[in-house]
């Protein structure tokens, strides 16, 4: 049992958690468990987080280049996908007068440790170069590189063609091709002496891995369909091409069954399973086929919690910090409301009924602990006793209703009672979660356990325009009626929560407002996300468009890669978005966001047990003509195309879907 701790005596500080690394100007290339980071320039120095990693563990960690006896001096970094990446620089050796480079070097980074080094001359006459890498690591834990206790740095052995590193738990090699001329295991050292004509180039390429094998192989263990964006805007096809990439990139396997994936919440610090993010960017993800979702629920199916207590049912989470005012809420409770509805919208876009049913006696489970966690007052308090969240009762809403639709749609019995149960919380809700005020109005926060309400505008209200799909290819019913949709539309669309570049996570003037709280003012990019789509879908066209432009200009600014947050500082003319130095990019529901707001765009809205579909898409077209393609309903290529009158067409659907009659939101 453990123990609350001793009281901390007077003018004694408290102890400050360690401070993580910052990362906002690192260069990640990542194909899950492989992971680089590196500085701008790519020179690895072993101090900070740089290095190379696998499944947690840093293999390299000093990779210091020098030609000639220098550092190269660094003049561009581009990224050339989610795994890798290329640092060009320049040196000058003095064989020729003034001020030019004489010599150029480009290498190119591989998250599966490879790296190649391409030196270059420019100069008119021959030239001898030494080439020198500097190697070096302390095979370290990313946990412990991210409190700053990394350890000291190992010896190295020469070993074949490079270095070799061992400690207790572990070993890495860094092998070189050519063999290098001269190496130094004292000082990490591989020297190659260059005879380079004019224009002549040689190339050195590195591999890094744990043990003397050949290169890691990073494939993606659940393949996404390849599906692209086309656009009169052309950064819609650059920021949907990003997210697709950057979400397999994040795809790790479940040790315990292979076979199953799914998609690790962000890179550098949260590369694993988070059960509530892996499965929100599974959902949006759908668009590009089931099997991600169908991984991602067997995984967490096989961590609920068994037995009969009060937590049966329940798929375990961690907590998560809620901001001020608030206590950190349980993960846990996300994920186990999010299952069954992950589950019925994966059957409407075409999860085979055998997957279904497999998966079906564990949603079942979660719909029984909801039933059961109820408080007295008919709410759903995260954590038990605790506050009664606004994005928790818009959760098990939604869990309810698509989970009566999937009993009914699959021949179980419970879906009336279910049905039943939710249009109580919907009355429940209108009368104690809404604040009547002089601006129209607001949902509460959430209510305290004696009832009274925390009026706070955050960016979680997002969650009440987030109502689900049903059978029939229809929106299932939010918790508030019409008119206070409307109203928290405004609310969203006013500066107080839109800061030009995305959705604030709480209002600026509200108390313990920080831009670049995570939970208290930052943008988030899922939230954003959610929002254009509940509101593109809730006919708010204004307010949509307002939000998913702003998003996209941040997407570009970001080079369409959107960390996980950044701050939420008020956009004005010349200004940028600013990062937060700890975010990690990318991130599931970063990168799945772009794959959800476009296809929100175009109103996709599938029934395939019923073998149809419905197009919905946004009025005005606010990116001009939009066609997405290679995406999958009922298990079959689907391409649609937006004119920019926001008509919509089919190009490319199985045969046996037909398509129903246009709505208009």
């Amino acid at each position: 049992m453990s123990h609350p701790a001793p009281p901390r005596p007077p003018g004694v500080p408290a102890v400050r958690r360690p401070e993580l690394p910052p990362v906002h100007g690192a260069v990640i290339c990542l194909a899950a468990p492989c992971l680089v980071v590196s500085p701008e320039d790519g020179q690895l120095t072993g101090q900070g987080i740089g290095g190379i990693y696998r499944s947690g563990r840093r293999l390299l960690s000093r990779c210091v280049l020098r030609v000639g006896g220098r550092e190269p001096v660094a003049v561009q970094h581009c990224r050339l996908g989610a795994n890798r990446a290329s640092f060009t620089a320049t040196v000058r050796t003095g064989a020729e007068p003034g001020p030019d480079p004489d010599i150029g070097v480009v290498r190119v980074r591989h998250a599966d440790g490879t790296e190649r080094i391409t030196v270059r001359n420019f100069a008119a006459r021959p030239v001898r170069l030494p080439v020198e890498l500097l190697l070096g690591t302390d095979l370290a834990e990313l946990a412990a590189v991210a409190e700053g206790r990394p350890g000291p740095e190992l010896p190295a052995v020469v070993y074949a063609a490079g270095l070799r590193w061992s400690s207790a738990e572990a070993q890495a090699v860094t092998a070189a091709e050519p063999t290098p001329d001269d190496a130094l295991a004292s000082a990490g050292l591989l020297r190659w002496q260059f005879d380079l004509d004019p224009g002549e180039a040689r190339t050195v390429e590195l591999r890094t891995t744990p043990d003397r094998g050949a290169r890691v192989s990073a494939g993606q263990a659940i393949p996404l369909s390849d599906a692209s964006a086309e656009a009169d805007d052309p950064r819609a096809e650059a920021w949907f091409r990003t997210g697709v990439e950057d979400l397999g990139a994040l795809l790790l396997r479940d040790p315990d069954a292979p076979g199953d994936a799914f998609a690790a919440a962000g890179a550098p610090w949260r590369l694993g399973l988070a059960p509530a993010e892996s499965l929100w960017a599974a959902r949006m993800a759908l668009p590009l086929g089931t099997g991600l979702a169908a991984a991602t629920l067997r995984v967490l199916a096989r961590a609920q919690t068994a037995g009969s207590g009060p937590d049966a049912g329940k798929i375990p989470g961690p907590l998560r910090g809620a901001g001020p005012q608030l206590p950190p809420g349980c993960t846990g409770t996300e994920a186990t409301l999010a299952f069954p509805a992950v589950l019925a919208e994966a059957r409407l876009w075409g999860l085979p009924e055998d997957e279904v049913a497999q998966l079906l006696p564990a949603a079942e489970r979660c719909l029984d602990w909801l039933r059961g966690a109820l408080g007295e007052d008919g709410f759903l308090a995260d954590p038990d006793p605790g506050p009664r969240r606004c994005e928790t009762q818009a959760h098990a809403h939604r869990a309810a209703l698509l989970g009566a639709g999937l009993l009914a749609g699959c021949g179980r019995s419970g879906a009336e009672e279910w049905q039943e149960w939710a249009a109580a919380l919907r009355e429940r809700f209108r009368a104690r979660f809404w604040t009547d005020g002089p601006d129209g109005g607001r949902p509460a926060a959430a209510l305290h356990p004696d009832g009274r309400p925390l009026p706070r505008l955050t960016g979680a209200v997002v969650h009440l325009l987030d109502t689900g799909l049903l059978a029939g290819a229809r929106l299932a019913p939010g918790l508030l009626d019409r008119p206070r949709t409307g109203q928290v539309a405004r609310l969203l669309g006013a500066p107080a929560m839109d800061s030009g570049w995305g959705l604030r996570s709480m209002a600026v003037r509200e108390p313990g407002h920080n831009p670049f709280g995570h939970r208290s003012g930052a943008v988030r990019a899922y939230e954003s996300a959610v929002a254009v789509a509940g509101l593109a879908q809730a006919g708010f066209e204004k307010e949509a468009t307002g939000l998913l432009r702003g998003l996209l200009d941040a997407a570009e600014r970001f080079g369409y890669r959107l960390p996980e947050m950044f701050a939420a500082e008020q956009r004005t003319p010349g200004s940028a978005p600013l990062p937060h130095p700890a975010a990690c990019r990318p991130a599931a529901v970063a990168a799945a966001a772009a794959i959800h707001v476009l296809t929100a765009l175009t109103g996709i809205r599938p029934d395939a047990p019923a073998r149809a579909v419905r197009l919905v898409p946004m009025p005005g077209a606010p990116l001009g003509a939009l066609r997405l393609s290679g995406l999958r309903v009922a298990g079959e290529p689907f391409a649609v195309r937006i004119n920019r009158l926001g008509l919509a067409m089919v190009e490319e659907a199985a045969d046996a879907l037909q398509l129903m009659g246009q709505e208009t939101v």
